[in-house]
């Protein structure tokens, strides 16, 4: 299996989530399924399917963290050095050719990719153009509108 990168915040939120699974949906699901079975004909009880089905869906995501945990690549983005080039874990500001609007991004792992706290996808199409570019480069987006043009103001490694 494929490391996956993973921001140390990243990481900690991924470790959280496991946590919670683990200490309080998992025995809250086992409850759920011991009442409905107390409730007699299994074949016509809903409310035993529903807590089955939700067990399942907790399982699976257990499964899938510890996965995803166990071949993670952390990176400490405070740490880089790349010599003010965009990598992984960079922060970035840009600014937008046409609207002359300026934003920032972290460039960070799929499952810490959030776009409200200005943190994209490592994979995503923007993150893709930037990657190994420094201050004062442009970069060309292919974005569904057509191609967009960024310029990198900063990059930072925080």
């Amino acid at each position: 299996m494929k490391k996956v990168p993973l921001t140390v915040a990243g990481e900690a939120l991924l470790k959280e989530e496991l946590q919670r699974l683990k200490s309080v949906e998992r025995p809250s699901v086992i409850a759920a399924i011991a009442e409905a079975r107390s409730h007699g004909d299994l074949s016509e009880n809903a409310e035993y399917e529903a807590a089955k089905e939700r067990q399942g869906f907790i399982e699976g995501r257990i499964a899938e963290l510890e996965a995803k945990l166990s071949n993670a690549q952390i990176i400490d983005p405070s740490t880089l050095d790349a010599e003010g080039r965009i990598v992984f874990g960079s922060t970035v500001t840009l600014l937008d050719c046409d609207s002359e609007e300026e934003v920032r991004y972290q460039i960070v792992g799929e499952d810490e990719a959030d776009i409200k706290l200005g943190k994209i996808s490592v994979n995503s199409p923007i993150a893709r153009a930037l990657i190994s570019k420094e201050e004062g480069d442009v970069a060309e987006v292919q974005a569904p509108g057509g191609v967009r043009e960024f310029e990198v103001i900063a990059v930072q490694y925080i």
